[in-house]
């Protein structure tokens, strides 16, 4: 057989570039993607990145523009709602599964992790919040030994990824959910299974309902025009 050369690999290191400009608020909603700039900016031929720019198209992250070629979508509320409303179905599936299974894991390694999202909140960066909430939650399928969690949820971590960034570069003061990460991790490394599902439907809700809240505050106004770059 034909030795395989690691495309696969360029192409999600491209598209989590390109979703990381978003999420950093570098690509807003309307911005116009143009596939020569990224490829040069990146050091990559134009392949990868028509491939990463199918994947974000067909994760909701872009949409066809007006003629040709690709813009950021504008971020639903409903759609959010939706996705949340997913989330937490299987984030409390893998908080009882981890508690039922890797109590102990969770109780040596959680508090680690709690650290980290606490430095990254006093430090005030977008990206290294969103990293730190990613992780978190990553650890938990791990720990839920349930190989089929995590693939299922790469999907919506990317769309929430993008709903993070919008709504924390705009938060003042950002939000500080590690009290409620550290109650959810507490209960796994208990062995607590009902209490963590519990603990854990009700953190994706509360999420949803302030993320929702925050994109319809800040939503445009009827007839306003949409950027394009």
């Amino acid at each position: 057989m034909k030795i395989l050369e690691l495309q696969p690999k360029l192409v999600e290191q491209v598209h989590d570039a390109i979703l990381s400009e978003i999420s950093g608020g570098r690509l807003p909603p309307g911005a116009r993607i143009i596939q020569e700039q990224i490829a040069q900016e990146l050091g990559v031929s134009r392949q990868p990145v028509q491939q990463a720019l199918l994947l974000l198209r067909n994760q909701g992250v872009l949409r066809d523009a007006p003629g040709r070629g690709l813009i950021v979508a504008p971020l639903d509320p409903d759609y959010v709602r939706n996705m949340y409303d997913m989330r937490a179905v299987m984030e409390g599936l893998a908080c009882r599964k981890a508690a039922e299974i890797n109590a102990a894991k969770a109780k040596a390694d959680g508090p680690a992790l709690i650290r980290q999202g606490r430095e990254a909140v006093a430090k005030g960066s977008v990206s290294a919040m969103i990293a730190a909430d990613m992780a978190f939650h990553d650890f938990i399928y791990t720990l839920s030994e349930n190989p089929m969690i995590a693939p299922a949820m790469e999907a919506h971590w990317t769309y929430t990824q993008r709903v993070m960034g919008e709504v924390l570069m705009r938060d003042e003061k950002p939000r500080d959910i590690w009290d409620q990460h550290e109650g959810l991790m507490k209960a796994i490394a208990s062995g607590k299974a009902d209490k963590a599902e519990e603990l854990a439907r009700q953190h994706i809700q509360k999420a949803a309902d302030f993320m929702v809240a925050r994109l319809q505050a800040n939503a445009p106004k009827d007839g306003a025009a949409t950027r394009d770059q």
